[in-house]
This record gives structure tokens, sequence and C-alpha cells, in this order.
């Protein structure tokens, strides 16, 4: 049996505002909806798709770089034009094809500005790479056994099934439970894995960076309140920083190779919820990389 061809993408844009302005300290909200009013410049019914799917079709970061604290406004930050910042875009979606070209085109080939509340980012640089799931599972095997190390570079924010409970810690299960649940999503059906929470739990260790570790409040949306006639918004809780995972010495094969590639995919998918709206982005790191880095 044949198996689908589906692509992944991830770009990194270097962005310099038009002009020095405040935002959000949590940026990936307005940045959310500036990129689907692009998309939607070019394709309305890509525009559409993306905003309507619940498991989180494109995974945006918020922005990074240098910023300056707003004075009157603390949960402000300015963006100055005299800086470049980055943010990351991850793409997941199986029509993944139709949401690059909805974006590049107006950005990079129309030169159309990204448009915030307050100002207007302009589009310096554009880097991608594209993977297919097939490329991916081939990767797998030249892991190396060792351990694998997730950076959590903004809020990770995974709710406890459909409870409002969230978890703030880089648990094994809550992270790589929420990955599953997006490669399922995303794969072509013939990839499709199983594994149960439990055996996350007993072939897992997880061991976080104590220093890097963070939890966060963040704005990822807003919502009428009839009560007081104006938007209100809406907050979700997560943690940051960096946390190796390590396998016992009974692992078994599959489940190692379900973790590697789970990891590897986690830089496309982000983490948990809200993906889409700054939370969740995520690097990489595997084996000999991990070992070089903790020295």
């Amino acid at each position: 049996m044949s198996t689908s061809i589906i692509s992944m993408q991830q770009m990194m844009l270097t962005i310099r505002p038009t002009g020095d302005f405040e935002a959000p300290s949590s940026t990936g909200y307005q940045l959310y909806s500036a990129l689907l009013a692009v998309m939607h410049s070019s394709n309305p019914e890509t525009s559409g798709r993306v905003h309507d799917s619940e498991m989180g079709a494109i995974a945006v970061s918020g922005l990074s770089g240098t910023f300056g604290r707003a004075a009157k406004r603390p949960m402000n930050k300015i963006l100055y034009s005299k800086q470049t910042y980055q943010f990351h875009i991850g793409i997941t979606d199986p029509a993944e094809i139709e949401i690059f070209q909805s974006l590049i085109q107006p950005l990079i080939i129309e030169g159309m500005d990204i448009n915030l509340e307050a100002g207007s980012l302009r589009i310096e640089e554009v880097t991608s790479s594209t993977l297919t799931f097939e490329e991916l599972m081939g990767e797998v095997s030249r892991h190396d056994g060792g351990a694998i190390e997730l950076a959590f570079l903004s809020p990770a924010c995974i709710q406890y099934g459909n409870s409002s409970v969230t978890e703030m810690f880089p648990h094994r299960v809550a992270v790589f439970n929420s990955l599953l649940s997006k490669w399922n999503h995303a794969c072509p059906e013939e990839l499709k894995m199983s594994v149960e929470r439990d055996e996350f739990a007993r072939h897992l260790a997880e061991k976080p960076d104590a220093k890097s570790y963070a939890t966060h409040s963040v704005m990822v949306n807003t919502a009428h309140d009839s009560k007081r006639g104006h938007p209100r918004p809406i907050f979700k809780q997560g943690f940051t920083g960096r946390c190796a995972y390590t396998f016992m010495r009974d692992a078994p094969q599959d489940v190692q190779n379900t973790v590697v590639a789970l990891a590897m995919f986690a830089e496309y998918s982000g983490v948990g919820s809200s993906v889409g709206r700054g939370c969740g982005w995520v690097r990489t790191k595997m084996g000999a990389e991990v070992r070089e880095v903790r020295r």
C-alpha cells in the first residue's frame, strides 16, 4: 500500500517595525490575527479553514528580540524600528502548500506589511524548510538512544483532558500525549500511532533545567463582556524552559521510535493549545547535541 505524501513546513521570519510602537507582552495573538488577514487577502477559503481548525493547522510564535519597557502600561512592551525581530511559523495542515503560498505571495512577492493594532512590521528575510512525514520517520532510525531535549521557547499551555486544569510542568505524559494527538490529526492515515499514556509514563523520565524553567499567564484571545460592554482578555497558563527526556533501559523500541518522531514533529506543530496564538513554540535537540550542550 502506498503512503500519502504530506509535507510540513516551518518558516523563520525576520521583520523590522516601520516605526516605534507598543505591543502587548504576549504578541502571539496579534500576530496570528494579522497573518490571518494577510492570508485572507490572497486566499479567503484557506484563511477560514485555518481559523476554524480545532487542532491548530498553523503554529505561530511570539516575537523575539530586544524590547523596551512601556512605562505607563506594564503589560506592554515597545518595539523599535532600529531593531529587527524574529518569529516562527510551523504548518502541519495536509493542505500546507495553500497556506504557505497564501502567506508568501503577499508578504514576499507583493511586499505586504504585517499590521498589528498599533503599528506595522515589514519583512526583511524569510528562511523556510519542508519535511514530509515519511522523511521524518526515516530520520528516526538515526537517533543514538541518548537524551532528547525540548526547549519550550514560548509558554506551553497543556490542558488535562477536558478539564480546566493546566499542566505547569513539562511532564513527559502531558507533553508527548499532546504531541501524539497533533501527529495523528495531521499525518497520513497509515502513519498514525497508538501509544497509551501509561507507556510514556513508564518508559520516559524528565529532567527540567531549573535555571530556565518559568511559568506564565499569556493572553490568547478576547471575548465580549456583556456586563462591561467591551472585550475582555482571555488568558492561558503555561511554562517555558528546557527539559531533557531520557529512556528507561527496558523501553521498547517502538515506544522509543514514537517519542523521537514526536520530538522532531514538535518543531512544526508546537506543544499544547493556542499554538497559533504564540504558545508552545519548541526547539528540539537529540542525543549528541544534548550531551554537548550539557557538558
